[in-house]
């Protein structure tokens, strides 16, 4: 799109003022090409027509949008000109508060004339390693990225610091040596870094002084170059000074001071170190009152000069050269009130006693120097001339004399700096800053400002050259085609100054004739240099000239510059200083060497130096100036330069006063402007792709929205909206757009989002509205409702149709009652009917499911009896595999017992016979004559095998034998002593023979018996057997009888069916019979007799059918008798099996009686040292007590078996007879009791088995540890560990090298407890306390003291291994405080626990060592930590969007193109933290750190994340914004849910948030009326009133429907925060560590039950 589209309708523009150089109006009409004239609405309102030239339209520069200004970078603007510039600094110092801005490569810095917050040593942390402008602009980010650049790139840099006088450039210059010498510590004892930054306030004191502009004004340039070893620390400077004012030491201004020296050496004339100066105050030296001002307002003089002399001495300059400098100092002082009067004829003398003073501390002769100050000495061709000079003459030759002393004393204490700053070692690089004076025009200009301007425009020259250089390769980078660019080169200047028959050629020359004046210069000028364009004559003077320079116009007046230039000196004054007494003042003037070599830099130059045309002139100041200029342009020309513009905001010293008039002439001659112009004469404003998508997203479409590739997709939006491909280009990562490109997508962007607004207002107020509608038009219809009703009430009453209403209504009224009746009746029929059929549904429903769960409980039943046959079954065999495994054990143990004790009596008989070899080779030491004996050597041989054959005798034959051997040998000692040897040799033989035929027939009866015991063991372990089966015989033979009088039973319970139904036969014929009687009796009656007889046949019958019954019932009589006997033997059975239950109980109380007595006897064993063979036999004679119970158990079982077979039968009995109610009653009780009986005894039997099982764990248990103390002992009585740990002192070494050094925290943690190191220390500890041995146990605390330190100082950067030392340290503590027996650590102490506490010693000094030891760990665990979270938390923080579809991206600047930013970065985000903090704790929980230590740590992290991302939000103006307060209150919900995740919601770290959530706030909260600054003031009271303000003025409007804040609510929250006490720093101290805490923990771990694991390769190591 073209520039001339965008003058439209409600843009602005800007047009020139006379007050403000540029105000803004509004465009009220668009503009068309044609138009004469732009119709503009100012700001008051007022209409104003801007002309334009139809042919050629000059249009007015537009106005960027308000989202835009206030950026960090000028370059980031859409329109780049001169009142965008302008405005933008002044909303950034005005509003904001912020002094800083980038202008693509250049620092402007703005002073501010009052101090601010931003220099701290948190401030300097902060910008360490940051990229140039993920941060505010500051000076230390320009450091910052010189350093790094010096670090990366292996090349030299320069930061150059220019700018007016007051404008601030000491102050720059100061800070960034500050951030070097803070940033990269020397890391020697010299401390050289402090030296460099001791070397400003003497600098400041003799080259600094008060001027109409600024209090501490540099008179001189000054380049410092910081010089950095290999490893990039400050090894050293050197400072090059140019162009001193030595004027200002003779003369000031109005209102001016000379250098701060003199006032602060006269405010301390009192003191006694100065009385032989003999000083005044400074209102009575000339020198020093000449301008009328000899104090600053806010500066101590005396002070100052107590600060200089602590310099010097901290630069190694001792008293006597600090003395030599104050005597010269003075003598100056005193020369300056010299007076020289008139003597008459045009003659001066001298005439003052401060010249004797004077002569008097330089030791100069007083008559030599009163002469040659008014006279002059003429050398002629034939004679000498000794001529007066008038008293103006003899005055400059005083001033000059005292010039000329000072030039060469700050030469001389330059020199003496430099000497003090140079370390021995080798410079790899060096950073050199440039504080130099800028572009400067007053009302009189002389050659002070010449020099002045010359040196600009050279400067100004290569900063052109290098801004063009980085265009181009920030073009060719991202492969744009590269056009020339137009700028200005101020090459013909500088040619006009120095180049031959220039103006310093010409000033050099004119030097040269003793007669040469100003005037007769300024004519040459004019005669060489009219055709020159850059020169001109001004109108209304003939002793000036003008130079067009760069910036301005500058008129010189001609008047003083020969004299400057000469800078001439009288030589007989000369001589005399050189003759001086004082050696300090004549090596001044000594003659210069001609061959002096300079040690510098030997660089290329940019352009060739001019060399002068006559050697003559080099002595000239001019010519040295052009000399010292040349070699630091070469300096600079070799290294990176960096630039820093200081600008001065006002000339009355007001803070946050902005002259928009005295700006803007800064930028111009500072090259601000210029870098602008450059910059848009090509692509200004550059986006990267994401910058772009992410910001213009808005204005795509639904189908390019959709695309994968954002470049594509950014590329095609570009298309579609702007038209000419020439207002933009695609780089590889950025695009790049024309002037006012940006300004166009906004707008397109702000009337996208502002269609969207009024799209969603249109809807939400016509909903708004129709609802209201509706709620009218509801109420209108209700009112219209009642009104007619009323109306038509009115018309309609009267006595016929109230009571035709009365009628209708009774009429009604029944009507309705019918018919609810008739309604009532239906549905009361209905219902019925319902329920009816549902509740016979349910009925049925229920008794189907009745027979479904009787059907379902008989199958339980025979389901479960089948499970329970099975589950007895399964038992019964595993008890019976239980039993036989057990035997089995019990006889391999015996076994073994037996072979242990073999084993035993065999090395007993081989320490025997070591001991009996010993005494035997004790023998033959004394007998040296042994060999001698090779011939008898096969005699002793073959005595040796008739020994060894004869071996089978008894032993008293053989001890017979052996007393005739030793008669023998005490017989043959006499005779001769050559065969005294044989016959010992021969006994030793035979005792050795029969010692061994001992051991074989000892071993062999210890084998026999061994075998006796085992048969012995077998033939019980039979007999056992056969006892058993005689029971299981004798339980089978009464449960054969039972089984047949069981079946007996049934048959006769079978038989009494039967027998019923003869009797029911018999009973029926019986009436019959009757029946048939009858009959006959009533057929006939006469025939009686027969009748007679036949009834008594019946008679009889009958009588025999009731014997027969009662015969049946005695039977079943019987029958009913013997099963009552049987029920009751069944009780019996079950009384008898009830009291064996008891005897159970009461045996097995009996054994946890006997278990008891045994865990005792154990502890007392193991107190006592017992012998092991008692335990054994408790332990058999406990393991036959459990025989014994087994025994029982399966008695009891197969009892229990037998039950549950009878009780089965009596069911089936019951069964059968059902018929009899008595006896049904009494089996029915005899079955419940039973079945009662019978579940209790089976619960009591599974208690007991269980139980047993429990006892048989504990006998295993003991079995166990007695087979350890049989192996740890070998052989040995042992009883009971006492959890010590035994070793020898040579295997000190060995047990701190592999417990400590060589021990690996991933592999402990794997394999066995984390603490186990602090474990086997402390039981160490307590084995050398158990002997009393302080030496053994001071060595041992000292060697784990030592190593340990070793490893943390060996592993200071592995976190796992400080985390794992911290939690073995702590642990160690807790258990010497735990076993210290004091009272105050014995209250959650076991008894036994009690028993181990140390018992000799005490170890609280050890204690308190290792506290200390710990803190270190815990602040060294700390800080790597911090190293590992560091990188993430900005990132993860603040610039990455944890909530979608909420960007605050804006445009970035130049300073994004940093040297310093890596293209390869890691991403991290909030999830990156998270991740990270929980891979911290779970190391410490791996490493059982205990939980009050993590949650310390843990609440250490939390200030850590808070205090980094708060200082970052207090230095980044682009997260000042309400979107991004968003982000960080959603990344902080994100830290609370992993705390309450952790549980460590106890450890209060979320309050350590608490800052950064109400700095949050404070960016999301409304910000405009006095109720929002009290919220503001109540809701923030973590943030101090600084820290408010700030995040205030930086506040950043994302969009053009957010306000900025303004200013005069600034100054409220300001107002009602004067009464909050609190710190006044900007920035949290990230170095900050919460006190530290070791909380007492007692262990419940045994000592005495560790075992210490093979792993660690201690087995050195006994347990005790």
């Amino acid at each position: 799109m073209a520039l001339l589209e965008l003058y439209t309708e409600y843009n602005r523009v800007w047009i020139p003022d006379a007050e403000h150089v540029w105000k803004s109006a509004e465009i009220m009409r668009d503009f068309h090409f044609g138009n004469n004239v732009l119709q503009l609405l100012l700001e008051d309102g007022t209409e104003y027509c801007y002309p334009v030239d139809p042919s050629k339209p000059q249009l007015p520069p537009l106005r960027n949008p308000d989202i835009l200004v206030g950026e960090n970078d000028l370059t980031a603007l859409s329109y780049l000109h001169e009142p965008a510039v302008l405005h933008n600094l002044k909303v950034r110092f005005v509003e904001s508060r912020i002094i800083y801005t980038y202008c693509g490569i250049i620092l402007v810095a703005v002073n501010p004339y009052k101090q601010l917050h931003i220099y701290g040593d948190a401030v300097i942390h902060a910008y360490s390693g940051q990229n140039m402008g993920d941060m505010d602009p500051h000076i230390f980010a320009v450091a910052e990225e010189a350093y790094k650049q010096m670090a990366r790139n292996h090349k030299n840099q320069s930061i150059i610091v220019s700018g007016e006088s007051g404008a601030g450039k000491t102050v720059s210059a100061r800070y960034a040596m500050r951030y070097f010498a803070v940033v990269s510590k020397s890391g020697s004892k010299t401390r050289v870094e402090d030296k460099v930054l001791a070397s400003n306030p003497i600098t400041e004191a003799i080259g600094n002084a008060k001027t109409t502009r600024n209090d501490n004004s540099s008179r001189f340039g000054k380049y410092t170059e910081i010089s950095f070893d290999r490893r990039y620390r400050i090894i050293g400077a050197n400072m090059r000074t140019y162009l001193l004012e030595k004027s200002r030491v003779v003369f000031q201004a109005d209102n001016e001071r000379n250098y701060h020296i003199f006032y602060q050496m006269c405010s301390c004339a009192h003191l006694q170190e100065f009385k032989n100066l003999r000083l005044l105050s400074a209102d009575k030296f000339w020198y020093t009152c000449m301008g009328g001002e000899i104090t600053i307002e806010g500066v101590d003089d005396q002070k100052d000069m107590e600060e200089t002399r602590r310099t010097f001495s901290l630069l190694g300059l001792k008293e006597d050269f600090q003395s030599d400098v104050f005597q010269v100092l003075a003598a100056i002082l005193h020369l300056g009130n010299v007076e020289i009067r008139n003597s008459g004829d045009g003659k001066s003398s001298p005439n003052d006693p401060h010249l004797a003073v004077f002569c008097e501390l330089l030791g100069a002769s007083a008559d030599g120097l009163g002469r040659w100050l008014c006279h002059r000495r003429i050398v002629l061709v034939a004679e000498t001339v000794v001529k007066p000079v008038p008293k103006e003459r003899a005055v400059n030759a005083r001033d000059a004399l005292a010039k000329q002393i000072y030039a060469h004393l700050f030469d001389c204490i330059i020199n003496r700096i430099n000497t003090a700053l140079q370390v021995p070692g080798k410079q790899h690089a060096f950073i050199g800053v440039l504080d130099i004076y800028g572009f400067e025009t007053f009302d009189i200009n002389s050659f002070e400002q010449f020099c002045i301007n010359y040196a600009n425009e050279k400067l100004q020259q290569q900063f052109n050259l290098h801004v063009f250089k980085l265009e181009q390769e920030e073009y060719m980078k991202e492969d744009i085609p590269w056009t020339l660019i137009d700028f200005y080169d101020n090459q013909p200047v500088i040619d006009l100054i120095e180049a031959k028959m220039g103006i310093l050629d010409l000033l050099d020359e004119e030097c040269l004739f003793p007669q040469g004046t100003d005037q007769s210069w300024l004519q040459k000028l004019f005669n060489y240099l009219d055709a020159n364009p850059l020169f001109e004559k001004p109108r209304l003077s003939n002793e000036a000239f003008v130079i067009q320079h760069f910036a301005d116009k500058v008129e010189y007046q001609c008047r003083g510059f020969l004299e400057k230039n000469r800078d001439t000196l009288y030589e007989e004054l000369v001589d005399i200083m050189r003759v001086s007494k004082f050696s300090f003042l004549a090596n001044f003037f000594q003659e210069e060497k001609s061959n002096v070599t300079t040690k510098g830099v030997k660089v290329r130059p940019a352009r060739p130096a001019v060399k002068p045309a006559n050697k003559q002139l080099r002595t000239s100041v001019g010519d040295k100036f052009c000399s010292s200029l040349s070699l630091l342009m070469e300096t600079l020309n070799a290294t990176t330069p960096h630039y820093v513009r200081c600008i001065k905001p006002n000339d009355e010293k007001l803070p946050f006063e902005y002259d928009s008039r005295r700006v803007v002439q800064q930028l111009r001659a500072c090259g601000v402007l210029e870098t602008i112009r450059i910059s848009a004469q090509s692509y200004p404003s550059r986006w990267t792709y994401i910058e772009f998508y992410s910001r213009y997203s808005i204005l795509m479409s639904h189908q390019e929205g959709d695309l994968s590739d954002k470049k594509q997709t950014c590329k095609n939006v570009l298309q579609r909206l702007i038209q000419d491909p020439n207002q933009y280009k695609f780089g590889r990562t950025k695009i790049f757009f024309r002037a006012g490109q940006v300004a166009y997508l906004e707008k397109l962007r702000l009337d996208q989002l502002r269609g969207a607004c009024v799209t969603i207002q249109k809807h939400v107020r016509g909903w708004r509205q129709r609802r209201k509608y509706l709620r009218m038009r509801d109420a209108a219809i209700i009112l219209q409702q009642y009104i007619r009703g009323q109306r038509t009430i009115r018309k309609t009453v009267s006595a016929a149709t109230l009571k035709q209403g009365w009628a209708a209504m009774a009429v009604q009224r029944y009507w309705r009652g019918y018919r609810m009746r008739q309604i009532f009746q239906l549905v009361r029929l209905a219902s019925i009917t319902i329920q009816a059929f549902t509740r016979g549904w349910m009925a049925r429903k229920r008794y189907k499911k009745m027979v479904e769960e009787q059907k379902a409980l008989i199958l339980q039943k025979y389901a479960r009896a089948w499970l329970a046959r099975r589950r007895f079954q399964t038992m019964r065999r595993l008890v019976l595999n239980v039993q036989l495994s057990f035997r089995v054990q019990q006889l391999r143990k015996k076994i073994e017992e037996q072979n242990k004790e073999n084993r035993g009596l065999m090395e007993r008989l081989t320490s025997l016979a070591n001991s009996h070899s010993q005494t035997v080779d004790r023998l033959q030491g004394l007998e040296a004559q042994l060999e001698k004996s090779t011939n008898q050597k096969a005699s002793l041989e073959a005595r040796e095998k008739k020994a060894k054959e004869d071996a089978s005798l008894e032993i008293d034959a053989l001890n017979f034998q052996k007393q005739n051997l030793e008669n023998k040998f005490e017989a043959s000692t006499k005779e001769a002593k050559g065969n005294r040897s044989q016959d010992f040799c021969l006994i030793d033989e035979m005792i050795l023979g029969r010692i061994a035929e001992n051991n074989i027939e000892i071993q062999r009866q210890d084998h026999e018996k061994l075998v006796v015991t085992l048969k012995e063991e077998i033939k019980r372990l039979k007999e056992e057997r056969v006892s058993l089966q005689r029971k299981m015989e004798d339980r089978g033979k009464l449960s054969s009888d039972l089984q047949e009088q069981v079946i007996q039973l049934t048959k006769h319970v079978k038989t009494i069916p039967e027998l019923r139904r003869e009797l029911n036969n018999l009973q029926n014929q019986r009436n019959n019979m009757d029946r048939k009687m009858k009959q006959q009796s009533e057929q006939a009656r006469g025939t009686d007799f027969d009748l007679y007889t036949l009834i008594e046949d019946l008679l009889a019958a009958f009588d025999g059918l009731q014997k027969a019954t009662r015969i049946l019932e005695s039977h079943q009589r019987e029958q009913k008798e013997s099963y009552e006997t049987q029920v009751e033997g069944l009780k019996l059975k079950v009384d008898h099996l009830q009291n064996e239950n008891s005897k159970l109980q009461n045996l097995f109380q009996e054994k946890s009686n006997v278990n008891e007595n045994i865990r005792q006897e154990v502890s007392r064993l193991s107190s006592e040292n017992s012998v092991l063979p008692e335990l054994k036999l408790q332990v058999s004679e406990l393991q036959r007590q459990k025989q014994e119970l087994e025994a029982y158990i399966v008695e009891q079982s197969r009892e229990l078996e037998l039950k549950r077979e009878l009780q089965g039968r009596v069911e089936e009995l019951e069964e059968e007879n059902d018929h009899s109610k008595r006896q049904l009653l009494m089996e029915s009780e005899a079955k419940s009791k039973l079945r009662q009986e019978t579940s209790q005894l089976m619960a009591e039997n599974m208690d007991f088995e269980e139980q047993l099982d429990q006892k048989d764990r504990l006998i295993k248990k003991l079995q166990n540890k007695i087979k350890s103390l049989e192996t740890s002992q070998k052989g040995s009585t042992l009883a009971y560990y006492l959890g010590m740990l035994e070793y020898k002192r040579e295997d000190e070494s060995r047990l701190i090298q592999n417990i400590i050094l060589d021990l690996k925290p991933k592999g402990v943690v794997v394999s066995v407890i984390p603490a186990m190191p602090a474990y086997i220390l402390f039981m160490c500890v307590r084995h050398a306390d158990y002997l009393n041995d302080e030496v053994k146990l001071k060595s041992l605390m000292t060697a784990t003291i030592g190593a340990v330190k070793k490893v943390i100082t060996s592993h200071h950067k592995d976190f796992e291994m400080l985390s794992f030392w911290l939690s073995n340290t702590y642990q160690l503590l807790n258990c010497l405080k735990q076993y210290s027996g004091e009272e105050e650590f014995l209250k959650q102490n076991t008894p036994r626990q009690k028993k181990n506490c140390l018992q000799n010693f005490d170890l609280s000094e050890h204690r308190q060592i290792l506290s200390d030891l710990a803190i270190q760990i815990y602040y060294r665990f700390l800080s790597v930590i911090e190293k590992t979270l560091t990188p993430a938390i900005v990132p993860g923080m603040l610039e990455h969007e944890s909530l979608q579809g909420i960007s605050s991206m804006k445009p970035t600047g130049v300073r994004k193109r940093s040297n310093s930013i890596y293209e390869d970065s890691e991403t991290y985000t909030i999830s990156s933290i998270l991740q990270q903090l929980s891979v911290f704790h779970s190391t410490m929980s791996q490493h059982g750190m205990e939980q009050g230590l993590i949650k310390q740590a843990v609440k250490q992290m939390f200030y850590l994340v808070g205090a980094t991302t708060l200082n970052n939000i207090m230095l980044r103006k682009d997260m000042c914004s309400c979107r991004k307060g968003m982000q960080i209150r959603c990344n902080i919900s994100y830290l609370e849910e992993w705390l309450k995740e952790k549980e460590l919601q106890s450890s209060n770290a979320i309050d350590t948030l608490r800052p950064l959530s109400q700095a949050a706030w404070l960016l999301q909260v409304n910000k405009s009326t006095d109720e929002d600054a009290k919220e503001i003031t109540e809701k923030c009271p973590e943030l101090n009133p600084v820290q408010i303000v700030k995040i205030l003025n930086s506040y950043t409007p994302i969009d053009e429907f957010e306000k900025r804040v303004t200013s005069s609510f600034v100054r409220k929250v300001q107002s009602l925060l004067q009464d909050r006490d609190g710190s006044t720093q900007l920035m949290l101290d990230l170095d900050y560590r919460f006190q530290v805490t070791f909380p007492f923990c007692p262990s419940s771990q045994a000592l005495e039950l560790l075992q210490v694991p093979s792993s660690l390769h201690l087995g050195f190591l006994t347990r005790i």
